[in-house]
């Protein structure tokens, strides 16, 4: 049995699984999931678990290069664009219609689905190396 990091057994396997510049999606309760996407469903009752403690623990065991976040999220959802920037600070975020952020779902590896309820509280992760 882990003793540390991410316990969720689907969410370890994709972890492990990814390669340099592949992507993983956290998204908010209402975000659609690609037909041929892995769906890691995590969302319990509406708010948890929220966003932020989802997107911190993946960083945690996560090699991270690059964020991915809706424009959007700046001004409809300050608290969590404020939290992605303060997470990432020293790391390239950028930003893409909520729309295109749908379309580039499609070439993740998975969706986690979180039980979070704001709007655009979704980013798209992706892989770096740690050598």
């Amino acid at each position: 049995m882990k003793k540390h990091g991410i316990l969720n057994s689907s969410i370890s396997k994709v972890l492990a699984d990814m390669g340099h510049t592949d992507t993983i999606v956290i998204g908010d309760a209402g975000l659609p999931v690609p037909a041929a996407v892995q769906k890691i469903d995590l969302a319990l009752t509406p708010g948890f678990p929220d966003f932020q403690r989802v997107v911190s623990a993946v960083k945690e065991d996560m090699m991270i290069e690059g964020v991915i976040v809706a424009e959007e999220m700046v001004t409809a959802n300050e608290p969590a664009h404020a939290f992605m920037k303060e997470l990432f600070e020293g790391t390239d975020i950028q930003y893409i219609s909520h729309e295109e952020l749908k379309q580039a779902s499609k070439h993740a590896k998975a969706v986690i689905r979180t039980g979070e309820t704001t709007p655009y509280a979704n980013c798209i992760l992706r892989a770096g190396v740690f050598f």
